[in-house]
């Protein structure tokens, strides 16, 4: 059966809704002031490169600036409730739909990346009945209850505005009862609507609110970003990483975001939904475990991001899911790199034979400043090669060595005086903390992994930072080894390597070393590329 025809508005009004698949005359991927990065993105796969992406629409950026001036466009209910409906029928399935439920995920896509400022809902479309629809073509209880466990608590914290504290513990995630008797718990809580289309629209509205929120304001701020915030919402069919079986999700980059090797990067984590990769809670696994695991999916991916890569002449971040050993991609963008990362992708693609990438494109991504920012990481990691006896390690994150005094709250960084040098510890960095690292020289997590918002985050900002610290038991007033040989209290002095992922407690154990160096023999050893750079600046 043909799909409808749903015709994409745009009214003069600035209200517009593109499926993914829409032809807009030009590639996609150049259209992220009208889709938003994420839209274009996913129409970008769809469209040029044919890609397993879930189907979806996108609500223009347009129409999130006509909402955050004068209200809900009056046009947008129709115009969801078609492209909703046309999405169902592609599938197979209705929203609402008690029998066999389509369900939804609702996420944010500036122009700009943002990684993890803006809000998401996942699971939108489940309520007393279509849970136990889910149950039954899902033939999984448990995945059903799970997946509504997710929607009440994301619905609660992220539409309306509820402290995750407020909702209380989650139960096991494997415990039917318990997750029923959660889910029940969290609606006396807060009123959650029954119905789809009401929790569609919601969540809409939540994600064009979240440009106004804090940490977005705190990151724009830091990026000099200019003008009103505003993001497109893609609305998409949801494909479930935590169904059981050879499920799961995870990000990759095509190449490492820290040193720029032609080496895959990321973070997996089996029988899970996205948000519990980067949201830094959980303890995910490398990328090569994919491989180890599920080879056949890894070769898969492997194409994707080749794929990828090429089309996009860049390191790109790349959001997946499997769902039963079946592949999608959910994003992406030209991922955010530290500044030698920066330089020796650049060189590395530029002199590949079949690269699109031209030595002269290189140097004009890769400017003076970035040169000259990844020369000086070179020689400062080279300098510290006396490292005396760190007290613990994570995850090296984001390169650089930096010491400052420990703060345990982003409400502590921002109070410190502005001329003190400051490392913000927590045990798991979220979005909320963005404030507070705008203003610290370094980040220490206890748990997340490589490609968690902190990690995302402090590498587009240069900032050095090491996550996944295991050893370390962190709270609100302090952090202390698991060993108890060590305590980290307010105000003291802590050190961190962002490269090789030690913790030191006190100043820089390599400052006293103080050995002379030859700066051009450790650019040559370590950097190589950067000369080369240079040179091909020099010829232009």
């Amino acid at each position: 059966m043909p799909s409808p025809t749903v015709t994409p508005v745009s009214t003069g009004t600035r209200t517009s809704v593109f499926p993914f698949d829409h032809d807009h005359g030009v590639p996609a991927r150049t259209l992220a002031e009208v889709l938003g990065g994420k839209g274009a993105g996913l129409a970008e796969m769809t469209t040029a490169l044919r890609l397993p992406v879930p189907p979806g629409f996108t609500i223009t950026v347009d129409t999130c600036r006509r909402y955050l001036e004068q209200g809900w466009p009056g046009e947008l209910d129709a115009l969801v409730e078609d492209h909703t409906a046309a999405l169902g029928h592609t599938l197979g399935r209705r929203l609402g739909d008690p029998g066999d439920p389509l369900l939804l995920a609702v996420r944010s896509g500036a122009p700009r990346s943002m990684p993890g400022m803006l809000d998401t809902v996942l699971n939108l479309g489940l309520n007393d009945e279509t849970v136990e629809g889910l149950a039954r073509v899902s033939d999984d209880e448990r995945f059903a209850w799970d997946c509504y466990r997710r929607f009440v608590r994301m619905y609660a914290t992220t539409v309306l505005g509820t402290a995750a504290e407020a909702l209380g513990p989650e139960a096991p995630a494997d415990d039917v009862t318990a997750l029923r008797e959660e889910i029940a718990r969290v609606r006396t809580v807060v009123d959650i609507p029954q119905d789809p289309f009401a929790q569609l629209r919601a969540a809409i509205e939540a994600v064009f609110r979240s440009c106004g929120s804090e940490r977005a304001r705190a990151y724009a701020q830091r990026e000099k970003l200019t003008g009103t915030l505003a993001t497109a919402v893609n609305v998409q069919a949801m494909v479930f990483g935590n169904r059981g079986g050879e499920s799961g999700t995870g990000v990759v980059f095509t190449r490492d975001p820290a040193t720029g090797e032609a080496r895959r990067y990321g973070d997996y984590l089996p029988c899970a939904q996205g948000e519990d990769v980067v949201s830094g809670t959980a303890r995910t696994q490398t990328i090569d475990t994919l491989g180890t695991e599920l080879p056949a999916v890894w070769n898969q991916l492997d194409d994707v991001l080749g794929t990828l890569e090429h089309h996009y002449a860049d390191i790109c971040d790349v959001e997946f899911t499997l769902e039963q050993g079946r592949l999608w991609v959910l994003q992406t963008r030209v991922g955010k790199r530290s500044a030698v990362a920066a330089v020796r992708a650049a060189v590395q693609m530029a002199e590949e034979p079949d690269s699109p990438l031209t030595r002269e494109q290189a140097v004009e991504r890769v400017g003076a400043e970035i040169r000259a920012t990844a020369r000086q990481a070179v020689l400062a990691a080279a300098a510290t090669q006396q490292r005396g006896d760190a007290i613990a390690e994570g995850l090296g994150a984001s390169p650089g060595r930096v010491t400052g005094k420990a703060v345990f709250s982003s409400e502590e960084a921002a109070d410190a005086d502005d001329d003190e040098e400051i490392v913000l510890i927590r045990p798991e960095t979220s979005p909320e903390d963005v404030p507070g690292m705008a203003v610290s020289v370094g980040v220490i997590t206890g748990t997340g992994g490589l490609v968690s918002h902190a990690a995302v985050v402090a590498r587009g900002w240069g900032l050095p930072a090491v996550v996944g610290v295991e050893a370390l038991v962190i709270d609100g007033g302090g952090a202390r080894t698991s060993d108890g040989l060590h305590t980290i209290a307010p105000g003291d002095l802590v050190t961190l390597d962002g490269t090789t992922g030690e913790v030191w407690l006190g100043g820089d154990p390599a400052e006293a070393a103080g050995s002379p160096l030859d700066d051009e023999a450790v650019l040559a050893e370590h950097l190589p590329e950067l000369a080369q750079l240079e040179s091909w600046a020099a010829d232009r």
